[in-house]
């Protein structure tokens, strides 16, 4: 287990090259697996969980090549339909590998996924969606059991929420199921039109991507590809959140588009922050104040998330720290996790101004001196928020549990040290 000791306050100047979109590289990862070909993917995310993905695959016979950040992945043979437990337990996106691995040998037996404890994650919309495509669902003793009722079939279908691995899950079935599927309520997020975007590649025929309809003509067969992922918009998101909290300026450079961000920069505005957006290019100015924007009326913003392209879940945790150096007085509804707004604890601690109104809601008033203070990470965007308070706190802070903020965060340490935190890496018995 690691430690992060920062010492704070920190000045933020300087140059990062984001790493790719890890929440398009798991589905990724798995849609692969829909091929006997290679696949090539480019700009691959060099974490903890996208490679617990890529061991999951080699676990069941596929052949997995990483050279940096391009990895090919070629599953000619998928010797076995059972993903093992242990490794499951570590990354939600286990479950991913669900249809694919049904679809390669006819059944699936996949361990009860883990990931973040930020709250119920429901897998009953990844159930109704391969239901609905002929492929049925059977837990029993930790075990997620699958396996086609009679054959494959296209489908209309109606998600009860929109979510994203549900989302992802039905596009990498339907991307084989013969016949005309079609996904309502879907999920849109970047990641998801990602995935669409390298299945259509691969010869899938999926249309509307980029919005809650998706319709996919099923392919007799899929083919090799070669895919280039896009730079992660909420590691991007947490950086600005750390240089506009610290008055720091920062550039991003990479695969980005623009589109991705229009919603990051509409938040960003309602804190009186700027920053230029071009393609494979952002820059925020330094010396930018954070100051919150009232609500007509001079009331009090409410700064909630919700499905893309609203305001992301995965971003809240950040906004929230940004927040306690801004003047002025904004509630954060944070409606998709019931467990995502505990952390806010370790920030009052800190000396942060803050109310926490109910699992949901709290109110934070800025600006606030922060102290350091000693804690530990319970899930991937609360652990780098954390992060971010001890930059901005005076003091020092030790940060346990790093290796939960590793998962989500490329090469986090040497980031921080090349835009001024001063922080180092401790290694615990």
């Amino acid at each position: 287990m690691k430690s992060l000791i920062i010492e704070g306050p920190s000045k933020i100047s300087g140059t990062i090259v984001p790493g790719g979109n890890k929440n398009a590289a798991l589905p990724i990862v798995a849609a692969c697996l829909l091929t006997e070909e290679e696949v090539v993917i480019h700009n691959m995310p060099e974490i903890v969980d996208v490679q617990v993905m890529l061991d999951l695959a080699a676990s069941i016979g596929v052949k997995v090549e990483r050279n940096g950040k391009t990895v090919k992945i070629h599953a000619k043979t998928v010797t076995s339909a059972t993903l093992p437990s242990k490794m499951c337990a570590r990354v939600r996106g286990s479950i991913l590998f669900a249809g694919a691995v049904t679809y390669r040998c006819g059944e699936a037996h996949i361990g009860l996924p883990g990931g973040d404890f930020i709250g119920r994650r429901r897998l009953d919309s990844h159930y109704y969606g391969l239901g609905k495509l002929g492929i049925t669902c059977d837990i029993r003793e930790g075990m997620a059991n699958f396996s086609i009722a009679k054959k494959l079939r296209g489908a209309d279908m109606f998600l009860d929420e929109a979510s994203v691995t549900a989302t992802e899950q039905i596009l990498i079935a339907a991307s084989v199921a013969p016949g005309k599927t079609i996904i309502r309520n879907a999920a849109s997020e970047p990641h998801i039109q990602q995935l669409a975007e390298l299945l259509n590649k691969m010869g899938a025929k999926i249309e509307g991507i980029g919005t809650n309809e998706l319709k996919v003509q099923g392919a007799e067969m899929l083919h090799g590809a070669e895919y280039t992922i896009d730079s992660d918009h909420v590691e991007v998101a947490s950086f600005l959140s750390l240089a506009a909290a610290t008055k720091g300026g920062l550039d991003f450079v990479g695969p980005i588009r623009p589109h991705h961000y229009w919603m990051t920069r509409r938040m960003f505005e309602r804190f009186n922050i700027r920053f230029k957006l071009e393609p494979d290019h952002i820059h925020m100015p330094a010396g930018q104040r954070l100051i919150v924007r009232k609500d007509a009326g001079d009331a009090i913003p409410v700064i909630a998330d919700g499905p893309w392209p609203q305001f992301p879940s995965d971003m809240m945790s950040c906004m929230i720290v940004a927040a306690t150096q801004a003047r002025g007085t904004a509630m954060f509804f944070e409606k998709m996790f019931e467990s995502r707004m505990y952390f806010v604890d370790r920030l009052i601690a800190m000396g942060a101004n803050a109310i926490i109104c109910d699992p949901h809601r709290a109110v934070i008033t800025g600006p606030s001196k922060l102290r350091g203070l000693q804690m530990s990470s319970p899930d991937i965007r609360a652990g780098m928020a954390l992060v971010l308070a001890a930059a901005c706190a005076k003091g020092r802070s030790v940060i346990n549990n790093a290796d939960m903020i590793y998962r989500g965060y490329e090469d986090l340490v040497p980031k921080l040290r090349s835009i001024g935190v001063n922080v180092e890496e401790q290694e615990l018995d």
